[in-house]
């Protein structure tokens, strides 16, 4: 496919193949990053305007029901000091990160059952009341009822990744969990009328360009509002903790998929998320906003507790 035709598919809009895809990873790779990085921009530029959103994330707990062989936060992982935010505290921060101009709060946890669906509905109320910010949650895998209950509750958006696409290597790192019933809480969520955000992680070990293909073709089938992506990472206290390390991550790439993501994902919010920043101190998420993402995630958890949601090394 010339460099032409792969630009006026960009920006019609149109969808790209599989095999288009695995072209866009050969560019990428061969020596045409820059067609690439220039591509999406122009396609962000084009589709999504200039403005970056800004959206800040409260990690309000570290406790987790799962054990996902990455994770520095699962529930087998000893070495961490858990912690969980009252509500007030956690209110509280949302009244600061509107002082400072971010619309939306993100609250993000491990999977904690402490917040069942009426004690997180709550505050889910409390906070679309006191301050009438956006919501998007992170909190892994609940049912429908859940889902439909926290929407009215004020939740506006979810995000939940489905993390590969290969179903061998999903059991494998996700012992828990089975990769068909992740997708269907996605399209659960997209049925209720809930902006709805997925993604993966780039790099898994036992995966290929085949994988990271079908992954971001993934993304357009299941039409989301948001894609959110970031490189792997091994916590030395996880079961995959000799895999890789971030300063072994090459930058140029996997902002690279930032940019074949925006390329083929046009109209979807693309979070330059704060992996990208492990990777390169201070300046991963400038890049991956310079190559296709539109959204910026400032860390708006109170500072006390920002060291134990590592969940993965020099998380920021």
């Amino acid at each position: 496919m010339i460099k032409e035709k792969i630009r006026e598919k960009a920006l019609n809009n149109e969808i790209f193949t599989k095999e288009e895809i695995l072209e866009l990873i050969t560019l990428l790779k061969e020596g045409e990053k820059d067609f690439i990085y220039e591509l999406a921009d122009e396609t962000r530029k084009h589709f999504m305007g200039d403005k970056v959103y800004l959206r800040g994330i409260i990690e309000f707990s570290n406790y987790c029901r799962k054990s996902c062989l990455y994770c520095g936060i699962n529930s087998k992982v000893k070495d961490v000091k858990r912690y969980r935010i009252d509500e007030q505290e956690i209110i509280d921060a949302c009244h600061n990160l509107k002082s400072n101009g971010q619309t939306t709060v993100v609250l993000q946890s491990g999977e904690d059952v402490t917040f069942t669906k009426e004690r997180f509905g709550e505050l889910l109320k409390r906070i679309k009341k006191e301050t009438e910010l956006a919501i998007t949650v992170s909190v892994g895998e609940r049912d429908k009822e859940t889902y439909r209950y926290w929407k009215e509750c004020g939740m506006d958006r979810y995000l939940l990744r489905f993390e590969t696409t290969n179903k061998k290597v999903f059991k494998a790192i996700h012992p828990d969990d089975d990769l068909e019933y992740r997708l269907d809480c996605i399209k659960t969520l997209k049925a209720l009328g809930v902006q709805t955000g997925s993604g993966f992680m780039i790099g898994l070990p036992e995966t290929d360009d085949n994988d990271l293909a079908n992954d971001i073709a993934k993304c357009r089938e299941l039409d989301l509002d948001m894609i959110g992506v970031g490189p792997f990472i091994s916590h030395p206290e996880t079961a995959l903790k000799d895999k890789v390390i971030a300063s072994n991550i090459d930058i140029d790439f996997i902002t690279g998929v930032i940019a074949i993501l925006r390329i083929t994902n046009q109209e979807a919010h693309i979070p330059a998320t704060t992996a990208f920043d492990a990777v390169v101190s201070y300046n991963g998420r400038q890049l991956a906003l310079k190559r296709g993402a539109n959204v910026f995630m400032p860390n708006s958890t109170p500072k006390k507790y920002r060291k134990d949601y590592q969940l993965y090394p020099d998380k920021p």
